[in-house]
């Protein structure tokens, strides 16, 4: 719960989902969301239970609900926000969703949509465990949203366009380029993989991400197919499964290594076709700057959407009093190991003049 800056007094209240609320949920802006609250609130027992017994799993979204304060037996939803780790550690995390209510912004009496959004981001970020950093997506055309980001601290790290592709009726391709070998992704292959998107990854972004190979597999779900170089043993390109759009069809991930640019164009295109069938549609996003790879896509029949602003905001959590005095006592010990010792009854030695 977070305090109006204006007022001593809660502009709203702000708590993790729970049962009670989805029949509240009834605002237009919620609504889309509600397979992914339900289905949130079901996972949510089993963790539990694997926590009781601690036993080691991934971790869920965060779900925070923001509700008017005093609105009655039906309580007014003013906003809510999904939140969801993109690593097993906890070490980064996203802002999957940001919602607020339509129909709040007609009360008189409920808080300003700013304010409550504000509310919900920051109660988020602290109560994210473990997290050092946090990413979050906006249109480039949404500059309300762009301006929340900004004055949470969040910073543009690129700005990417939106594809859709219609998967259509595949026409001559031409063969792999030798010795190029095409590989479905698996636990064996998939360290070809994280040092292909380490290759195409900004370093500030490979920082904030923290993604190791099992965060890539996780996050697939194994779905994905690599164009792996045998001499070399590497991957040279790959495509795998991120998310189903809500739209429809699914969002993929195509990395291309910076060398192996001249790719772009039917060997690409072998990639995609193997993520969803005839029919289906692909989501994609591709860097502003890429030229190459905006032509190719437009040549591809794909659709542009707008383009996405890509931010993020790294954390720097003050330690407790305690582990730092325990930290800097461990420090001066092995310092006080290394210094000579005193001997009060040996006499220096002393400086040896030398004359010039």
């Amino acid at each position: 719960m977070r305090l109006d800056p204006r007022s001593s007094e809660p502009a709203c209240i702000v708590e993790r989902l729970q049962g009670w609320h989805l029949p509240h949920l009834d605002d237009p802006a919620f609504l889309p969301l509600h397979p992914l609250l339900q289905r949130n609130l079901l996972l949510s027992v089993p963790r539990g239970l694997a926590s009781a017994l601690g036993r080691r799993q991934s971790m869920g979204s965060l779900v925070l609900v923001a509700r008017a304060k005093g609105s009655g037996s039906k309580p007014t939803i003013l906003g809510l926000i999904v939140a969801r780790p993109l690593n097993r550690r906890g070490s980064c995390w996203e802002v999957q969703h940001l919602r607020l209510a339509l129909a709040a912004a007609e009360l008189p009496s409920s808080p300003a949509r700013g304010h409550t959004a504000s509310f919900l981001l920051r109660e988020a970020i602290q109560q994210a465990p473990g997290a050092v950093s946090w990413i979050a997506s906006a249109s480039s055309l949404d500059h309300t949203r762009l301006a929340l980001l900004r004055e949470n601290g969040f910073q543009p790290q690129r700005t990417e366009r939106l594809w859709r592709w219609s998967i259509g009726d595949a026409a001559d391709l031409a063969s792999l380029p030798a010795p190029l070998q095409l590989r479905p992704l698996h636990r064996r292959n998939a360290p070809l993989l994280w040092h292909l998107e380490q290759a195409t990854c900004p370093a500030p972004l490979r920082q904030v991400l923290d993604r190791r190979i099992d965060d890539l597999l996780e996050r697939s779900g194994g779905h994905g197919w690599l164009l792996i170089d045998p001499d070399r043993n590497e991957a040279v390109a790959g495509a795998r499964w991120i998310a189903d759009h809500p739209s429809g069809g699914h969002q993929v991930e195509l990395s291309v290594h910076p060398g192996w640019n001249h790719l772009l164009g039917s060997a690409t295109e072998v990639l995609l076709r193997r993520l969803a069938p005839k029919g289906d549609q692909l989501w994609l996003l591709s860097d502003t700057d890429d030229g190459a790879r905006q032509q190719w896509l437009a040549q591809l029949g794909a659709e542009e959407h707008g383009d996405v602003v890509l931010m993020a905001r790294s954390l720097w959590r003050r330690q407790d009093a305690p582990a730092v005095r325990g930290a800097a006592q461990r420090i001066s010990a092995v310092l006080e190991q290394l210094q000579p010792r005193l001997q009060p009854r040996r006499r220096s030695v002393p400086t040896p003049l030398v004359r010039p």
